[in-house]
């Protein structure tokens, strides 16, 4: 038999859309329970570039199949059966893929931006078929490599997702949810987990090398035996982790304020300098990448430095002017900036959880012509703010996109003109909270007083 009969003998037969949707509409019948329904058996069957888009294959049977670069936003495959299937650059924005077995699937450059996979199987696993000789060889194709290579899975939910030795390599997991999830001996290198959720994950002898953790949440973690040569830790929160059994030496992590030649008390002089003279003479302070936790700059003038990926858990910044600051991606739980003045403060990614915020000023500021006029607004976009104090805070004209105020004191805070767009306000006490003016698309846990101001 020549290789190309054996190649169109064992092809995966093609459905139609028109087919694929007759398929579908039994399949929902059959979950809802009506006459006439039936399960999709969908499994070695090429569905490449069909649209199954916000449909609900819930328990579907999809083993082997081909569903590259297929449509699939918002589509439900909860508990559905994908074992080996071929989803290489398909579109999984939103998707529902919760305690589905995924093992052996190709997810190579898919897109599962806020994708949800709680409790899914993404294992390794291989497909196998038997030969005329009775020898077992893989069905899947050579190209089709299991694992999530150069995918986007940019704030889905894995917690509790099982991806232990898979291949994850290049991969955007920016702002996931990996709690509890397994990746025991995964190749996560070069993968980009920054503000990753990362509370009793389990990174046994898992290759982290040149992995990005910026503002990624070490909670519990196990990283027994991980190799984390070449990762970079700036920015990154830890809390009871054990590094007893983890080489750290080729890592990057924040420095000690003792590595700096000069005092803290000249570089503050300095920059007090600078600000005074408009940056003629003096010099900028930078603590960028520094460890500054439980510093005390309370009343410092702090206008302009740069804090950004820095370590200031604790420390007490009261009363100081940190007008347009950079605190971006900082670890700044538990910080107390009470009456502090922030205009134009960029505290983007920045962990501020539990932090005291009570009267600060955090709205814009009017930039001279000099330096290219108009407003310049705080941005807090993907900040945490779980449990954090901002009663009486002046938040006017603010960006607060994507922002965590979850069970945050919100109590007569002026939010007018502000950006809340897909913040979460779970538990935070809105009492006496003005929100006139702001943009809520998208918000989660606001009281429907607050729904109702729109209409």
């Amino acid at each position: 038999m020549a290789l190309t009969d054996e190649t169109e003998k064992n092809k995966p037969p093609k459905l139609s859309q028109k087919e694929l949707d007759d398929i579908i509409d039994l399949h929902e019948q059959f979950l809802q329970g009506a006459r006439g329904g039936e399960r999709a058996k969908l499994g070695m069957t090429d569905l490449s570039y069909l649209d199954l888009s916000g449909r609900d294959m819930k328990r579907a049977d999809l083993v082997g199949t081909l569903l590259c670069h297929c449509e699939l936003e918002g589509t439900n495959f909860a508990e559905a059966n994908l074992f080996a299937c071929d989803l290489r650059g398909a579109v999984l924005i939103r998707a529902n893929l919760d305690r589905a077995d995924i093992r052996g699937a190709c997810l190579s450059g898919a897109d599962l931006t806020l994708a949800t996979l709680v409790d899914c199987d993404m294992r390794d696993g291989v497909l196998l078929r038997s030969g005329e000789k009775g020898d077992l060889t893989p069905l899947n194709s050579n190209d089709a490599t299991a694992g999530m290579e150069k995918a986007k899975v940019r704030g889905a939910n894995m917690s509790g997702a099982k991806v232990s030795d898979s291949v994850v390599v290049q991969t955007d997991l920016t702002d996931c949810n990996l709690k509890n999830a397994k990746f025991v001996r995964a190749n996560l290198s070069l993968s980009n987990l920054t503000g990753c959720n990362l509370e009793g994950t389990d990174f046994t002898d898992a290759n982290l090398s040149g992995a990005v953790f910026h503002g990624a949440v070490f909670t519990g973690t196990t990283l027994d035996g991980a190799d984390l040569s070449g990762a970079d830790l700036i920015g990154a929160m830890f809390d009871n982790v054990d590094f007893s059994k983890v080489d750290l030496s080729d890592t990057k992590i924040a420095k000690s304020l003792e590595s700096v030649d000069i005092s803290l008390k000249d570089i503050l002089g300095a920059h007090a300098m600078w600000v005074k003279t408009n940056g003629k003479e003096g010099k900028r302070a930078v603590f960028s990448k520094k460890d500054m936790s439980n510093q005390n700059l309370s009343g410092v003038n702090l206008s302009a430095a740069d804090f950004s990926l820095a370590n200031m858990k604790g420390t007490d910044l009261s009363k100081s002017d940190c007008l347009m600051a950079d605190f971006s991606y900082c670890d700044l739980r538990g910080a107390v900036f009470a009456r502090a003045d922030l205009r134009g403060v960029k505290l983007s990614r920045a962990n501020l959880s539990g932090a005291n915020l009570v009267a600060v000023d955090l709205s814009d500021i009017m930039i001279s012509s000099r330096a290219g006029g108009g407003e310049w607004r705080s941005n807090l976009d993907n900040a945490k703010l779980r449990g954090a104090l901002l009663n009486g805070s002046n938040c006017r004209n603010a960006d607060f996109t994507n922002c965590d105020f979850t069970e945050a004191d919100l109590r007569d805070a002026d939010f007018r003109g502000s950006l809340l767009t897909d913040a979460i306000f779970t538990g935070a006490d809105l009492r006496g909270t003005n929100l006139d003016n702001t943009d809520k698309r998208g918000t989660v846990g606001l009281p429907k007083i607050f729904e109702d101001d729109d209409e």
